[in-house]
């Protein structure tokens, strides 16, 4: 097997949406390297099903990190881009966002701006 970057691996982290194809985590690092993180911009009209795999990926992270920064290791770019920027900000400076070795953390205030359902805010 050819040597593939190293990727931490968040050992109970769910895979994904329960019940859905929304993929949360990946099994493997990718042969040339992390997909670079970006912020997607996420409009009103966006589907239900989107938006519960955000509250979802958003619960999942919360759960597993709270308030303390985190490897990006095995969580899935696309999933994580559509909070990065927002809920989801980097917690080093400098910040590479292609790296499986970069370190994020909650924006908590955010968070609970966007998804109160999450912190019991509702």
């Amino acid at each position: 097997m050819a040597n593939l970057p190293y990727m931490d691996k968040h050992r109970g982290f769910p895979g994904r949406l329960p019940g859905t194809d929304f993929q949360f985590t990946l099994r493997r690092a990718n042969k040339d390297g992390a997909t670079a993180l970006s912020e997607r911009i996420r409009y009103p009209d966006r589907r239900p099903a989107d938006r519960r795999a955000d509250a979802g990926f958003m619960q999942a992270l919360w759960e597993n990190f709270g308030e303390e920064p985190f490897v990006r290791g095995n969580l899935d770019a696309g999933r994580l881009s559509w909070l990065f920027g927002r809920e989801v900000i980097p917690a080093e400076d400098p910040f590479d966002p292609a790296s499986y070795e970069a370190m994020l953390r909650i924006d908590v205030k955010v968070a609970r701006q966007n998804f109160p359902e999450i912190f019991g805010d509702e």
